[in-house]
């Protein structure tokens, strides 16, 4: 594939405008696709016309000249693609709020809620359905495509792709990596272009297991900066690291949730300054971001087209052009780690070129960041049978091995919160798993 002028993208979900505005910019930024055709699928028909007029402006931009549709249509968009960007959120703000309203009330603190936990739990089992009639979409329309994926809980997503439709070309896709390496190197002042690194894990849980400059190990460079600054101290990252000799490659908001030390008690939510329902703030931010969208447009005023350095247009332009890149992706293990189970979903380095996504093999994790990892893949695993196997015994076998919550509720109220949330996702979830199970 070289003739960029030829390949299609379908954007599911497209009505995440912002998010859909980078992805295109950075997109377009590419001579070699800046004639790509571009579909646009959401089933809000509102912010599909915002999505498109955002996109036709991006190309005008960027001097473009995409061939852009809309479609409220999913399989209209999906027709002949060569790449499928998902980015759905099933539910919308409505269902988010859901997941934090319900467990508050049974005194479950979360901050973002949407990987792990009991509100990743019941994002992923509302997306499921989503996922499966995308992928049998796929089949049939576009057999050959890229799947590239960042809808969130990211693992448990993959999981579920994996074994529901094995043949299917599916990446994940997070900046989580990339950020944290950006940002460590900022923080001990050492340029970003300088500094090699790798790390390895599940999504929102991987660690960095080399970070180096010209071969030096930067660790102890990062060790004196902590020491010099007591503030750095105050964050859960920070805090991790000190004790696992590994840095954690998410935000302390992410990084609390997916283990059992630091949300359930009000000591260390005060030490170390942990934002309870920030996700809440950031989906406020995210309307209004959209509504200023919408605005703009609608009175012709100029929109900021600004790059995100996200990992899809990349790889979209290094399976058109064969040039090779290395990414972070989430995809089967496979072997590629050797202490996490083989059907997992791990992150890990890939090569990217023509022939498409390669994982790189990593051997086994530090055995302490592997014994965290694994806590977190037996609740996706769980997460996934639920679904797979039609079993709603499963939703609370996977809260009650969940790190977090089981920190924070006995097991009869862990049952007890399981059935509020099916009663109150109620049609989002597949029929077999609306059952209420009490005691």
């Amino acid at each position: 594939m070289t003739d960029g002028s030829a390949v299609k993208v379908a954007f599911v979900g497209a009505g995440s405008v912002v998010f859909t505005q980078g992805l295109l910019a950075d997109l377009f930024a590419f001579p070699e696709l800046a004639r790509a055709r571009i579909a646009l699928h959401d089933i809000d028909p509102d912010r599909l016309a915002t999505a498109e007029g955002a996109a036709r402006h991006i190309a005008q931009v960027r001097g473009a000249g995409p061939e852009i549709t809309a479609h409220l249509d999913r399989r209209a968009a999906l027709a002949d693609a060569d790449f499928v960007v998902n980015i759905v959120q099933v539910g919308m703000n409505e269902a988010t709020r859901t997941d934090f309203a319900v467990p508050a009330r049974y005194g479950l603190r979360q901050t973002i809620a949407d990987t792990l936990g009991i509100g990743g739990i019941f994002r992923a089992l509302r997306t499921f359905p989503l996922l499966r009639s995308l992928a049998e979409d796929m089949a049939e329309l576009c057999p050959d495509a890229h799947l590239l994926n960042y809808t969130n809980p990211m693992a448990m997503n993959l999981l579920h792709l994996s074994r529901i439709a094995p043949a299917l070309k599916a990446t994940g896709l997070c900046h989580s990596v990339y950020w944290t390496m950006h940002d460590l190197s900022q923080l001990i002042g050492v340029p970003f272009e300088e500094v090699t690194y790798l790390a390895a894990g599940v999504n929102h849980q991987a660690w960095v297991l080399r970070f180096e400059r010209a071969g030096q190990n930067l660790y102890p460079l990062l060790d004196e900066t902590i020491a010099r600054d007591p503030e750095l101290l105050r964050r859960v990252r920070v805090d991790m690291y000190r004790r696992l000799g590994h840095y954690p490659t998410e935000t302390s908001e992410h990084s609390a949730e997916y283990v059992p030390w630091y949300l359930h008690h009000p000591e260390e939510i005060e030490r170390l300054r942990l934002p309870v329902g920030a996700y809440l703030e950031i989906i406020e931010e995210n309307t209004a971001s959209y509504e200023r969208t919408r605005d703009a447009l609608a009175s012709g005023i100029p929109l900021p087209v600004e790059g995100t350095l996200e990992c899809a247009p990349q790889i979209i332009h290094s399976i058109t052009t064969g040039t090779p890149r290395t990414i972070y992706g989430n995809v089967p293990n496979r072997g590629l780690i050797d202490n996490l189970p083989a059907d997992s979903v791990v992150e890990v380095p890939c090569l990217v070129d023509a022939l498409g996504v390669q994982p790189t093999r990593i051997g086994p994790l530090p055995p302490q960041c592997a014994a965290l990892n694994s806590a977190y893949v037996s609740v996706t695993d769980l997460v996934v049978r639920a679904a797979t196997d039609g079993d709603p015994r499963h939703i609370r076998h996977a809260a009650m091995a969940d790190p977090a919550t089981a920190a924070a509720l006995p097991v009869e109220r862990i049952w007890d919160l399981c059935d509020d949330l099916v009663k109150a996702h109620g049609d989002l979830l597949q029929p077999e798993l609306r059952a209420l199970l009490g005691h």
